[in-house]
């Protein structure tokens, strides 16, 4: 998924290409060799970048949280808990936050954290906002935004006052990270978003980014200088797999602790094995149909290559007809294997406060959609195409990411059942990078086209719905729209439910926002996706779900877990050992000693069994010789750990 409306936080947003070790899984779990104790994490989604406010993804965002603290963090059930500040208060007249910096606080180089580095970072958003503009990708400063902040004072070391016209709490949602200012404190937001954020990082975090191999792997090491508890992990490694099969069978071979996403086959074939736990958390998210609408506010014609292939794309009646084509429950059984819940509205059920069923529900049925359609003028030709207003037949490109199969699976059904109603698909499948440069329009840059018909991708949200709703805002254009959709009787809504001083009275606007994109079908959400999940008992103890009722452990939304890791084997984590060299990174301090970079897996096919013996002796002489690591991180020119 694209990292995120927050998170695509958004995509979901997916990824780029992926290697990760991969071993027979019938050989023995090989023992793991004394030395800096590792936590290797699998996922099918590669990193796109370290700068955090570059990152469209899920896997970026578990970056930049495990090396920098936001302000106030998440607790084990999503509630505020300390975190860059260990304290907060709220004036008397509800217009001023008051945060409490930790006393005696380190960044991970021994510099001093102070509130400095606070108003530092919040101040790049202040700023941008101020504007009227973003910072990077655009995901982060929306939710300073939505606090109504304005402006921040640090009269002291420890102390950063935020002003804000906001009567609600959600300042303490805030997901930006404290960045150091000794460090960063040259960019401003117009440049910080194009910043090369090489490893090893400084960071306040847990883990600090050590070193990134694109499509491979990203290595994080203890911060020495953390503030709070300290999970049993030496070193954490995030491995980048091409398949969910590699990185199952690597879970299995005992070469990895955790692996994200596997499908739901591979899930079920996990319950019940020896050592393995695996978990179904509810989804803060979806995927969804994106229908491309740009051009459709400013009375344009559509220009060749720019923008949607038919204006048949800019009608509501057209997409609302599309939507009785889709059979969400059969997605659900046939793609998901049950892990989802069929999809609606924009607000996930599993934000019950404010989520709510469309007024009025489309059910699956060909011949309503095959009426619609005639109704709204869009009519067959003698050969059964069905033809825009313009007289042509109606051809559309479905792009989706080469991420999970979930996506590649539903697009051959959604090419099914629009073929059902004379309309031809052809289904695309692209690189997250690629993929998200294609849905950018001009607004974005020169380079950009927004030239695609229907995207099939996903999004992940945080706690609060304005995370997702911000995306159909038309300041989102540009930036993390991906429908190209503009309504300012939706932005009006939106303002209004931020200002809402009651959860009731916000509630009833929230419930006119979601039945007006479902309405005007701007989306076709398809399912909320079920966050699917396995990790291993033998080599770590002490996971915990976030939140702890349906949650999962890890890639949630902050990094309390990794702090709660023991060491299932109680074999006491060796003295960390520092290397005397040095880094060119903009403010790096001396570069760890590294233990054995993952191996990477074969992409798949074909009778490996050499090869994989072949890796496990590699595995097993090279742990032997590890060496423990420590500190932070940078980017250089090609993506790559320099």
């Amino acid at each position: 998924m694209r990292a995120s409306a927050l998170n695509r936080f958004v995509r979901l947003l997916a990824a780029l290409g992926l290697a990760g070790a991969l071993l027979l899984p019938t050989l023995a779990v090989p023992a793991r060799a004394a030395g800096p104790l590792v936590l290797r994490v699998g996922t099918v989604q590669d990193l796109d970048a370290l700068n955090p406010y570059q990152t469209l993804l899920e896997s970026g965002y578990e970056v930049f949280l495990l090396t920098y603290n936001l302000l106030v963090d998440f607790g084990p059930n999503l509630e505020p808990v300390p975190g860059f500040a260990d304290s907060w208060t709220r004036a008397a007249d509800g217009k001023s936050w008051t945060f409490h910096i930790r006393t005696g606080m380190k960044w991970s180089d021994g510099q001093p954290a102070t509130s400095a580095d606070a108003c530092f970072s919040w101040g790049l958003a202040v700023a941008a906002i101020a504007d009227g503009a973003n910072i990077g990708a655009g995901y982060l400063d929306p939710g300073l935004k939505d606090a109504g902040v304005t402006k921040l004072s640090c009269p002291d070391a420890q102390t950063m006052i935020a002003y804000t016209t906001d009567p609600s709490d959600r300042i303490l949602q805030t997901y930006l990270p404290i960045i150091p200012q000794h460090i960063w404190g040259k960019n401003t937001y117009k440049t910080i978003g194009d910043a090369k954020f090489v490893g090893p990082l400084v960071g306040t975090g847990p883990y600090t980014a050590a070193e990134w191999k694109t499509s491979q792997y990203v290595r994080f090491v203890r911060n020495p200088n953390y503030w709070g508890t300290q999970g049993a992990a030496d070193e954490v490694v995030i491995n980048f797999y091409k398949t969910e099969d590699t990185m199952v069978q690597a879970l299995k071979a005992g070469e990895l602790d955790y692996a994200r996403s596997p499908n739901a086959d591979q899930l079920k074939a996990l319950e019940g094995q020896p050592n393995i736990k695996t978990v179904v958390g509810a989804a803060n998210g979806w995927t969804q149909l994106a229908f491309n609408e740009y051009g459709a506010t400013k009375g344009q014609t559509l220009t060749a290559g720019v923008g949607p292939s038919t204006q048949a794309l800019w009608d509501p009646a057209f997409r609302d007809a599309l939507g009785y084509a889709i059979d969400k429950n059969q997605l659900v059984a046939r793609v998901l294997g049950g892990y989802g819940d069929v999809g609606t509205t924009i607000v996930p059920p599993v934000l019950g406060q404010w989520h709510v069923a469309p007024d009025h529900p489309r059910t699956f049925d060909i011949a309503l959609a095959k009426q619609k359609l005639d109704a709204a003028g869009y009519k067959l030709d003698a050969n059964g195409n069905r033809l825009d207003k313009q007289g042509k037949p109606i051809s559309l490109r479905l792009d989706y990411p080469d991420t999970e199969a979930t996506y590649a699976k539903s697009a051959q059904f959604v090419a099914d059942w629009y073929g059902q109603l004379g309309i031809k698909v052809t289904a695309q499948q692209f690189d997250q990078a690629t993929l998200g440069n294609m849905v950018l329009p001009p607004e974005a840059g020169k380079d950009y086209k927004a030239n695609y018909d229907i995207e099939l991708w996903g999004w992940v949200g945080n706690p609060d719905p304005n995370a997702l709703l911000q995306i159909f805002r038309c300041d989102a254009i540009g930036s993390s729209s991906d429908s190209q959709y503009c309504n300012p009787a939706f932005d009006k809504l939106y303002d209004q439910q931020n200002a809402a001083t009651t959860a009731d009275a916000r509630k009833t606007i929230l419930a006119q926002m979601q039945n007006l994109i479902y309405d005007q079908a701007v989306y076709d959400i398809l399912y909320y996706d079920s966050n699917l999940a396995a990790y291993r008992t033998d080599h770590f103890g002490g996971w915990q779900n976030q939140p702890t009722a349906n949650g999962t452990p890890l890639f949630t939304y902050g990094t309390i877990d990794y702090t709660l890791l023991t060491n299932a084997a109680a074999v006491p984590s060796p003295t960390p050992v520092a290397s005397a060299a040095a880094s060119t990174a903009p403010g790096a301090s001396p570069v760890p000693a590294a233990s054995p970079a993952p191996t990477p897996a074969p992409a798949g096919g074909g009778d490996n069994t050499a090869l994989y013996v072949g890796i496990v002796v590699v595995v097993l002489v090279v742990a032997g010789v590890a060496l423990m690591l420590m500190r932070r991180r940078g980017k250089g020119p090609s993506g790559d750990e320099e």
